[in-house]
């Protein structure tokens, strides 16, 4: 009783600098007990507070008799959410959080849940559109998200351990794992990673992914960042964790390998050997995405000689009056398609597309007229830019960006040499990055023949079932 005293709420008042959405009404009940009652109509479902709070606190069904305030409250509301809180602090917390405090003069408060948050309707998301498959995605309220992971998951070794981070924000943020498929170890660097973050606030996955992600200085994400709950669930029964966060419909799975990031939700859909294929295509893309500007760089300035004859001369007629060498005239037109397609992601989405599609037809086809560029370089930045859009996840995406842009730097340079100095290192970087302690390049290096049937290939799933048996 002496952290919670009579002046309590003016002290909330004056910590709340007396906001106009705060609420206070003050009701003498039971012989004159005087109760203060407090929320944010923001945050409060006043019809609740109405029906539920106000009632039953002027018509009770019990009488005070020797109870405590706080007793006779918690008897009170047997059909709410309620908690006892004690201290400025605490009750400031909770106002914050949407509910209804009920303060008893010179005692401890009540907390009655009274939150009627706007909430998005589950959708499928825009950015992982499957043809075959769950349409459902998740919103932006992680007790939604939480009951769309135990719609699918119903066993009791699913874990969730919540806490709060961000000194201003108060971001709940929930740590999911199976219990006996995920590695102790990896677990216990997750919630030690999530217990270090001090900062002062939490709006998105992103600002939870720069701190406990294990290197920075990397294209490469090492969280799958997904709206579907299907894959969430799929990661969580393959032994991964997953970080929730309160406000974004992304949640990070992790640790991740590089040949995941090949696979999508709809390979498990699909039989066996088409996802297979699929996989080995969306290779085929991240092959083409990196290498195609940087070979033609090379081809057209060092290389000339590998070219057949009657395609060089066609070749060098096209390029008779660009003023501008092969790497200037690939870094410009790339540069001018990163530009065009974010303007289409910011426009509006009536516009953006046909605008981002006209855009790159008209631009390049008078740059081609006018002489600035070749017609084979109008190609090679196309079938480039198709490439990357066949990543399964926007990040890779990204990544797949970067490193062709540097593999283009270093065609410019050296040439043919220069591109293998660039596989050779980006080879070693992959083989170096070890996320939570598990080699990123995995199953490849270190070589695990094993894992190779649900990663660089999809086997049945009977067949993997009955390996993973056997083992």
């Amino acid at each position: 009783m002496n952290q919670l005293e009579v002046g309590l709420p003016e002290k909330i008042q004056k910590a709340l600098s007396g906001s106009p959405d705060l609420i206070v009404k003050t009701y003498f009940v039971q012989e004159k007990l005087e109760l203060t009652c407090m929320y944010l109509s923001t945050l409060a479902d006043k019809k609740l507070i109405d029906e539920l709070v106000i009632s039953g606190m002027i018509t009770p069904c019990q009488p005070l008799r020797d109870h405590t305030p706080v007793q006779w409250l918690l008897s009170l509301f047997k059909q709410a959410e309620l908690k006892k809180v004690s201290g400025v602090e605490s009750c400031l917390k909770e106002i914050l959080d949407g509910q209804c405090l009920v303060i008893p003069v010179g005692t401890e408060a009540v907390s009655i849940d009274v939150r009627s948050l706007e909430q998005r309707a589950v959708a499928e998301p825009d950015t992982e559109s499957v043809v075959r498959g769950p349409r459902e995605g998740f919103v932006e309220d992680y007790s939604r998200n939480l009951s769309l992971i135990r719609k699918r998951l119903k066993s009791t070794d699913l874990v969730i351990e919540k806490m709060t981070i961000g000194t201003e924000t108060q971001t709940t943020v929930c740590l999911l794992y199976m219990r006996g498929k995920a590695e102790p170890q990896i677990i216990d660097q997750f919630r030690t990673r999530l217990k270090a973050i001090h900062t002062d606030s939490i709006l998105e996955s992103a600002f939870i992914e720069e701190y406990i992600q294990e290197k920075t200085l990397t294209p490469f994400p090492q969280f799958l960042a997904s709206e579907r709950p299907d894959a969430i669930v799929a990661k969580l029964l393959e032994g991964q964790a997953v970080v929730l966060t309160d406000g974004t419909p992304v949640l990070l799975a992790g640790p991740i390998h590089f040949f995941q990031m090949f696979s999508a939700t709809e390979d498990y859909y699909q039989r066996a050997d088409i996802a297979t294929l699929l996989r080995w295509l969306r290779m085929l893309a991240f092959l083409i995405s990196i290498f195609t500007p940087a070979l033609y760089i090379s081809v057209a300035s060092y290389h000339q000689e590998l070219l057949p004859s009657s395609m060089l001369a066609n070749l060098a007629s096209q390029r008779e009056g660009v003023p501008f060498p092969g790497v200037i005239e690939a870094f410009a037109m790339l540069i001018v398609f990163e530009i065009i397609r974010e303007a289409g992601l910011r426009m509006p989405r009536i516009a953006g597309q046909a605008i981002s599609i006209v855009g790159a037809l008209v631009l390049g086809q008078a740059a081609v007229e006018a002489g600035l560029v070749s017609a084979a370089m109008v190609i090679v930045v196309s079938l480039t830019a198709i490439a990357n859009f066949v990543a399964p996840t926007y990040g890779f995406g990204i990544a797949q960006r970067i490193i062709q842009f540097a593999f283009m730097g270093l065609a410019g340079a050296l040439g043919f040499f220069g591109i293998m100095c660039g596989v050779f290192f980006l080879l070693v970087h992959l083989m170096s990055l070890e996320p939570f302690g598990t080699p990123y390049f995995s199953p490849v290096a270190p070589l695990k023949l094993k894992e190779w049937r649900d990663s660089i290939l999809r086997l049945p799933r009977p067949m993997m079932k009955q390996r993973r048996q056997k083992e």
